[in-house]
């Protein structure tokens, strides 16, 4: 028998949990149904299947990032504005390794909603590179620089691959320094 309240937004958000304790590759239809307490089928009628409860958790992903960092760099403009959206986005992702894995997947290119909110997901950081005057495909080219500086970061952060003494807080500081300092100091080759 299904439990009373069960909708699609419960089992995703059931998914999502499970993505960060087990992996977001990890994750099953039976693992949801043990963590909600019902049978793997009637899951079914909730959500259609493994793949939709992936998408369903990518989407709840991009919008929890994108809502994160854009409510750190409220009010904030420049380089205070890129160091507060990267802490922001390096604790969300430490705090959520399975949904971050979720959200890292482009939309299909027929999936209008998903590229409505990975669009939406990433409006901040793009409001933010607009203020060093970076529009259009230089803005573009400036987020994809920053979002790889910090998932490389984080990944092997959280993967422990920073054994020595430095303080791991004090290294990430100079990352995004470098890279603010890159977005200050030019371009490269596009001029």
């Amino acid at each position: 028998m299904p439990r009373a309240g069960l909708v699609p937004a419960t089992v995703i958000a059931a998914g999502a949990e499970l993505a960060d304790e087990v992996g977001f590759e990890a994750l099953t239809m039976g693992l949801v149904a043990e963590r909600l307490r019902v049978r793997s089928p009637s899951l079914y009628r909730h959500v259609e299947s493994l793949d939709a409860l992936r998408r369903g958790i990518a989407l709840q992903a991009k919008r929890e990032l994108g809502g994160a960092t854009a409510r750190a760099a409220v009010g904030k403009a420049g380089a205070s504005a890129i160091h507060a959206f990267a802490d922001a986005y390096r604790r969300w992702v430490l705090a959520h390794p399975g949904r971050y894995a979720a959200s890292l997947r482009a939309p299909a290119p027929d999936d209008e909603e998903d590229r409505r909110v990975s669009d939406e997901s990433l409006r901040a950081l793009l409001d933010i590179l607009g203020g060093f005057g970076l529009h259009d495909d230089d803005a573009i080219d400036a987020a994809r620089a920053l979002r790889s500086a910090i998932h490389g970061f984080v990944s092997l952060e959280s993967s422990g691959a920073f054994g020595l003494s430095r303080d791991i807080d004090r290294s990430y500081r100079v990352l995004i320094e470098y890279v603010l300092s890159g977005l200050l100091g030019g371009r490269g080759g596009s001029g």
